[in-house]
């Protein structure tokens, strides 16, 4: 085990409440440095029964509203799919798994791996939401650590989250063997939880990690009144 510098853990260690005193980023119309966004459109949908990326709201499609949104944020977009055809009219590079059907974690590895930038800023395609506030604040503080993730009381939230290129050989370690789930390779980096007071600044109602699984969850996102006008949730010249 390498030993780190004052004030980081351990590998597989959660990094102590002082990453948090770090001064806060300014509001900002630069772009992120030394990332890359990332977007996830490669799930089966099986409980929507439809590709939710491509679900329209406000007249775009989630997956418009997600790619515009990383652009204004990140000089580098991508989107990781194993359908590129898809996505054709969306001015970004669109990059397979390495991993191909071994779930959610494979899109992270192929986001990672395909990236020009050190680290990267992973979303999944069906979290409409998102709160370009946040998104800085977390890739802020992210370049001290391996991954950064925000915790709230449901638990972490993998597809909201920062990943250096540094996880690369422990996420391929997980994925060759028969887990799937994204946590697993944790214990072998630093990692970094967000509690919610500290994401709460930017995002009070949590609304960057609601995400839409099924038709209910859609037919009920698309009845709530003043839906257009909740934050982070402007819509985009598409």
């Amino acid at each position: 085990m390498s030993v780190l510098p004052i004030g980081l853990p351990s590998r597989g260690q959660p990094l102590e409440a002082s990453l948090d005193r770090q001064p806060l980023p300014p509001t900002a119309t630069d772009k992120i440095p030394a990332t890359t966004g990332v977007i996830l459109a490669g799930g089966e949908s099986r409980r929507m029964g439809s590709d939710k990326s491509l679900l329209p709201l406000d007249g775009e499609r989630f997956i418009d509203r997600s790619y515009q949104l990383l652009a204004s944020l990140f000089e580098e977009v991508l989107i990781v799919t194993n359908s590129p055809e898809i996505y054709a009219g969306i001015p970004c590079n669109k990059v397979p798994d390495c991993y191909p059907g071994r779930g959610a974690l494979a899109g992270i590895h192929a986001g990672l791996y395909h990236a020009d930038q050190p680290q990267i800023f992973v979303v999944a395609c069906d979290m409409p939401f998102l709160q370009p506030d946040l998104i800085r604040y977390l890739c802020h503080d992210a370049r001290r650590t391996d991954v950064h993730i925000p915790r709230n009381d449901s638990g972490l939230e993998p597809l909201h989250a920062c990943y250096a290129k540094n996880c690369l050989p422990a996420m391929a370690a997980v994925l060759e063997s028969s887990s799937r789930r994204i946590i697993d390779f944790f214990p072998a980096v630093r990692v970094a939880e967000v509690p919610a007071e500290s994401w709460q600044r930017y995002d009070p109602e949590g609304l960057s990690f609601r995400n839409i699984n099924t038709p209910q969850d859609y037919f009920t996102l698309r009845g709530r009144a003043g839906i257009s006008s909740l934050p982070g949730t402007k819509t985009c010249a598409g």
